[in-house]
C-alpha cells in the first residue's frame, strides 16, 4: 500500500526499510563500542538499583 500511494515501486519501498534498518543497527553497534569498558550489572542488581531509587 505504501508503493502504491507514495508512487514508488515496491523495491524502492523495501530498500529504504532495509537501509534503514541497516543504519539503527550501525548506531547500535557503535554505542555498544563507546560503552565497552562500562561494568556490567546483573538484572537483579538493576532491579535492586531500580527499587532502592524509587523507580520501581
Amino acid at each position: 500500500m505504501k508503493a502504491v500511494t507514495s508512487h514508488r515501486s515496491l523495491s524502492e519501498v523495501v530498500n529504504d526499510a532495509v537501509k534503514l534498518l541497516l543504519s539503527e543497527d550501525q548506531q547500535d553497534l557503535s554505542a555498544f563500542e563507546q560503552r565497552i569498558n562500562e561494568p556490567t550489572m546483573s538484572y537483579e542488581a538493576l532491579l535492586d538499583d531500580l527499587k532502592t531509587h524509587g523507580k520501581l
